[in-house]
């Protein structure tokens, strides 16, 4: 019976370590076939295989020309100024929610929450063409901050964060300052807002790399060349003739460094943030 406990155990662990190394392949195997080919010449990329080294790894002429044709540095100004402004409105609106619908008990909390909740299980790309109409009437179609107006819709997993960040803050602090004669602003603004940095910060990271990774809204708004953003300005390299994709891999590539080291910086604040919360004591 020991025999066969242990050789079950030891298939059960052949199996699993099986799946990880092979799931583990398929999630590397496409980002070093980018890496591999972001360094390859026009022809070396014709005539061989995209799992296949380049030749010469010093060869940084598609960065250049990928960022110069692209106007990258551009584009990277205009989602820069589409973070700067959505993130802010996102945090202000989203902790101020969050203090509202944790600390006050009134009819239609849970209410709220639920329509919350029913809203993040909507398909955005469902509600598209109601949000384009609107957008198209209100003449915010091709125009920058038509944009930020419609990526500052509320952020429903940074409200659930700052929520649950939240239950963890004790309201002896809100009694208190209450007494001490402070108002329900200066209990949020002086109080509750300094204690939810952490959560601040995971909400800012989270949703930052989701405005500037956000590919189908900003195409669809963004259609002059002078205000793509980082995401659609690879789509110089893509037409009828077919797509350069040595230069798209090295588009990639850049793009995606920023987004790499803001990760890389914080990935302590993401994990501590997501999970703040979820056991109260």
């Amino acid at each position: 019976m020991k025999i066969i406990n242990a050789v079950k155990k030891q298939i059960f662990n052949i199996l699993k370590y099986f799946f990880l190394i092979f799931f583990a392949l398929v999630a590397v195997v496409p980002v070093v076939s980018c890496v591999f080919t972001a360094f390859k010449t026009a022809d070396e990329y014709q005539t061989t295989s995209v799992i296949t080294p380049p030749s010469n790894w010093l060869n940084f002429d598609n960065f250049v020309k990928a960022f110069q044709t692209a106007n990258m540095g551009r584009a990277f100004l205009n989602s820069l100024i589409v973070m700067v402004f959505v993130l802010a409105v996102s945090v202000i609106v989203g902790t101020q929610l969050a203090y509202v619908l944790n600390r006050f008990e009134f009819l239609g909390n849970k209410l709220i929450r639920n329509l919350f909740l029913f809203a993040s299980l909507l398909p955005s790309i469902a509600m598209q063409v109601s949000v384009y109409k609107i957008m198209s009437s209100l003449e915010l179609v091709n125009h920058l901050y038509g944009y930020i107006i419609m990526m500052c819709g509320t952020d429903v997993i940074s409200i659930y964060i700052f929520i649950q960040f939240m239950e963890n803050i004790s309201p002896s602090l809100d009694e208190s300052a209450i007494i001490d004669g402070a108002s329900y602003f200066q209990i949020y603004w002086k109080i509750i807002r300094p204690l939810l940095r952490p959560a601040v910060v995971t909400s800012c990271i989270l949703k930052g790399v989701a405005v500037y990774n956000e590919y189908y809204c900003a195409n669809l708004y963004l259609m002059d060349k002078r205000i793509r953003t980082i995401s659609t300005s690879l789509y110089t390299f893509v037409g009828p003739m077919g797509s350069q994709y040595n230069l798209i891999c090295a588009g990639v590539l850049i793009s995606l460094f920023p987004a790499l080291v803001v990760f890389i910086l914080c990935q302590k604040q993401i994990y501590s943030g997501i999970t703040a919360g979820a056991v109260k004591g």
